[in-house]
């Protein structure tokens, strides 16, 4: 952390990520009953991705880093991105 200093999240904004990664848990289930084709899983990882920026954000205090630690979490998602890309690109012209 920034400083060595310790940061306290209130109940209320605890509570309201809670909802928010439950509500995108509930997303995801409900997803697979529609039939989308391979924009299934594109939606399942977009949503994944989505709440997992979320818990980082708050709860492993992303929010109170340096901006060069954010770039650095921000190109590991870009790099993540790109092998999914690349590997549905392979999966189509097989």
């Amino acid at each position: 952390m920034a400083n060595n200093t310790t940061h306290t999240i209130e109940y209320k904004t605890l509570s309201i990520v809670l909802l928010v990664l439950m509500f995108l848990t509930f997303v995801t289930i409900e997803i697979t009953s529609f039939h989308l084709g391979a924009l299934t899983v594109t939606a399942a990882l977009l949503i994944a991705g989505v709440k997992a920026t979320i818990v980082m954000y708050h709860f492993m205090h992303l929010k109170y880093e340096s901006l060069l630690l954010r770039i650095l979490v921000a190109m590991v998602f870009v790099l993540f991105i790109l092998i999914v890309v690349i590997t549905f690109i392979d999966y189509a012209f097989r």
